[in-house]
């Protein structure tokens, strides 16, 4: 099956980019009752690693906030894969690995004692926007899930993934001038 026109095109700028991004949607927790949520993300590129600074509040009564701070490794041999860890206030340490499929890029991850596992979607949907969707489980039950659209909000400095292989889309190749 041949790539459509629309998705030949696409080139990936969330964590390719270094950016700020507003976040908005709804969160469900095991009561399965719809929240709105709203966030912020904020992404950087360094010499040694990729930095992703984020926060999720759950306006919930009380509200509630999820802040992490992950630590991206820079894009190797296999530069559609990034191996990542983050460190949460309320699960502790994460690890876990992005992986860019055509116009999504998908997250998988457990923390360092295993008894939590997740899973993420972003979906591209323009160079400025993405949908996303994840789920938390605790030792293999689902505790939490949301549905957020992404929307790039301020650009910051310059890329600094510079590699021959095509990582951020079905077809152009990823630059320092991006």
């Amino acid at each position: 099956m041949g790539a459509g026109l629309s998705e030949c095109c696409l080139k990936h700028t969330f964590l390719f980019e270094p950016a700020a991004w507003s976040v908005a949607g709804t969160f469900w927790a095991g009561d399965r009752r719809p929240i709105d949520a709203q966030g912020r993300i904020e992404i950087s590129h360094r010499d040694s690693c990729w930095l992703l600074a984020g926060s999720m509040k759950v306006l919930s009564s009380p509200p509630v906030e999820f802040v992490s701070a992950y630590s991206i490794e820079l894009p190797g041999r296999d530069a559609t894969t990034l191996k990542w860890t983050a460190e949460n206030a309320m699960l502790g340490k994460l690890l876990g690995v992005f992986s860019v499929v055509g116009g999504s890029i998908l997250s998988i991850f457990h923390s360092a004692d295993g008894s939590y596992q997740g899973t993420e979607h972003l979906a591209l949907i323009d160079e400025n926007n993405y949908r996303a969707c994840a789920m938390l489980l605790f030792n293999n039950r689902k505790l939490s899930s949301w549905q957020v659209e992404l929307t790039r909000i301020e650009r910051r400095g310059k890329c600094r993934f510079v590699a021959g292989s095509d990582v951020r889309g079905v077809s152009g190749a990823a630059s320092s001038d991006s």
